[in-house]
C-alpha cells in the first residue's frame, strides 16, 4: 500500500509545470491540488492510521480526549496539510469557511454531523465511517460529531463519553489553512459573518 507520502508525490507529478508564459497568469485556484487529490490523502491517510502506520503520534495508551477535539498533523508540506481529528459530544466547530483553501474529509470510524449553508438555509447530512465530503472555497459548514443512538442497546446518554469508540476522521488542506471566518444566520435568512481568525488549526482551534 503507497503512503501518504508516496500519494502525494504521485499528486504532485500529475500536475506538470506550467510552460514560462511572457506575463504572469494568475491561477484559478489557489493549489494545484484539486478535490479528488484531497479526497485519495485523506483515505489514504485513514488507511495508514488504521494500519498504525501513526500510531506514534497517537494519544497515550490509546486514551482519547473525552472533553475536547482533539488533532494531530499526519503530513505537511507547502501545498497541503493532513491532519487527524478525534471528536467529542457536543462540541461544534461553529459555522465558518476554510478562507482560500479547498478540504476534505474521510470519516475513519464513528459518525459526523455536517450542517452546510445552501445559499438559504443550513441542511444536515451525517458522515458515517468510510464517508467522505471535499470543500470547495466558499464552503460554510459547522461540523460535530453525531449523537449515537444506543450503545449495546443502552442511551448513551448514561455512558461515560470516554468509554465509548472514539469519532475519528482525516482532513486534508490545500493551501494549508492560514485563516477561518466564522458567521451566523440572521433573522432575515443569510448569513452574517462575524469574525476572522488566524489559524492552523484544522476545523478551527482545538
Amino acid at each position: 500500500m503507497r503512503s501518504s507520502v508516496l500519494s502525494l508525490s504521485v499528486a504532485r507529478d500529475a500536475f506538470p509545470a506550467t510552460p514560462p508564459l511572457e506575463r504572469a497568469v494568475a491561477s484559478a485556484l489557489p493549489t494545484r491540488l484539486r478535490p479528488a487529490d484531497l479526497l485519495r490523502l485523506t483515505d489514504e491517510g485513514a488507511e495508514d492510521v488504521l494500519a498504525g502506520r501513526y500510531d506514534h503520534l497517537l494519544p497515550a495508551n490509546g486514551v482519547w480526549p473525552a472533553d475536547e477535539r482533539w488533532a494531530t498533523r499526519l503530513l505537511t508540506d507547502d501545498e497541503v496539510d493532513v491532519w487527524l481529528i478525534s471528536w467529542t459530544p457536543g462540541k461544534s466547530t461553529e459555522l465558518h469557511d476554510h478562507a482560500g483553501s479547498l478540504g476534505a474529509l474521510t470519516v475513519l470510524s464513528g459518525a459526523l454531523s455536517e450542517f452546510r449553508w445552501n445559499g438559504s438555509e443550513l441542511r444536515r447530512r451525517v458522515l458515517s465511517a468510510g464517508d467522505q465530503a471535499s470543500f470547495p472555497i466558499g464552503w460554510v459548514h459547522d461540523v460535530m460529531r453525531a449523537p449515537a443512538q444506543s450503545v449495546a442497546g443502552s442511551a448513551t446518554e448514561s455512558i461515560d463519553p470516554a468509554l465509548l469508540e472514539p469519532t475519528l476522521s482525516v482532513h486534508a488542506y490545500s493551501p494549508p489553512l492560514t485563516a477561518m471566518s466564522y458567521y451566523e444566520v440572521t433573522g432575515h435568512g443569510s448569513l452574517r459573518r462575524t469574525r476572522t481568525v488566524l489559524t492552523d488549526q484544522p476545523e478551527g482551534d482545538m
